[in-house]
C-alpha cells in the first residue's frame, strides 16, 4: 500500500496508520511529496511519476493507495496509474479547493505554482472518479473544516464501486488518526484487494 499525506504535512504523520497496516499483514510505504518533510524541491506536476516512482519500489504485488485530503486526491488520481486494486480516500480535496490555496499561498509547502497549478487545472477529481473502476472507500468527518463533506457525498454518487462513511462531529484530520476507522479500513482493504 502506498500512503499518501497531505499538503503542507509529512510521511510522518502517517505512520500510525502504517503501523496497523504492518501489523495486519500488509506492506505500506509512506514518503515525503517534493517540498514536503524531509524531501527537498518543489512540489510539482510530477507527482503522479513520485508516486509511481514509489510504487515501484514494493515491488510486483498486488497495490491499494490511501491518503488523506491532498494525499485523498492524489490516491483517487493514483489508482489507475498504477492499476491498483483499491483506493481510500480521507477527506479528499478536490483540485479547485488545492488550486486555491495554492494560488492564495495558503500552504507551507515549497512548490512550483504553475507547474501544480496547471496539474491541478488538468486532472479534476469529478473526471478521475467516475473513471475509476476500482474500489474507493471515502471516509470524511461531518465537521471537517477544510473540506465539506458534501464533497465526499458527491465523489460516492459519481463513482462505480464507492463505499462513503461519514462520521458525525471531528474534524479535517479526526478521520485519519482513528483508530476504529483505521481498523475499518483496514478489514476493507483486505477484503477487495484479497478477496
Amino acid at each position: 500500500m502506498v500512503i499518501l499525506h497531505g499538503a503542507g504535512s509529512c510521511k510522518e504523520s502517517h505512520h500510525d496508520f502504517a503501523r496497523a497496516a504492518r501489523s495486519a499483514g500488509l506492506a505500506a510505504v509512506c514518503f515525503d511529496q517534493r517540498g514536503h518533510g524531509e524531501t527537498g524541491g518543489a512540489l510539482d506536476g510530477r507527482v503522479l511519476e513520485d508516486v509511481a516512482t514509489v510504487a515501484a519500489k514494493l515491488g510486483d504485488v498486488p497495490l491499494a493507495v490511501r491518503g488523506s485530503s491532498m494525499g485523498g486526491y492524489l490516491a483517487i488520481l493514483a489508482a489507475e496509474r498504477l492499476d491498483a486494486r483499491a483506493a481510500v480516500a480521507i477527506c479528499p480535496a478536490s483540485a479547485d479547493g488545492l488550486a486555491r490555496g495554492l494560488r492564495n499561498r495558503e500552504f507551507a509547502f515549497d512548490a512550483d505554482v504553475p507547474s501544480l497549478d496547471a496539474f491541478l487545472t488538468e486532472h479534476p477529481l469529478d473526471a478521475a472518479v467516475e473513471r475509476l473502476d476500482v474500489p474507493l472507500l471515502l471516509l470524511h468527518a461531518e465537521g471537517d473544516e477544510r473540506v465539506p463533506v458534501a464533497h465526499s457525498r458527491e465523489l460516492a454518487r459519481r463513482a462505480r464501486h464507492a463505499d462513503l462513511v461519514v462520521v458525525p462531529g471531528g474534524h479535517h484530520r479526526s478521520v485519519q488518526h482513528d483508530a476504529e476507522l483505521q481498523g475499518h479500513a483496514l478489514r476493507w482493504l483486505r477484503k477487495v484487494v484479497t478477496g
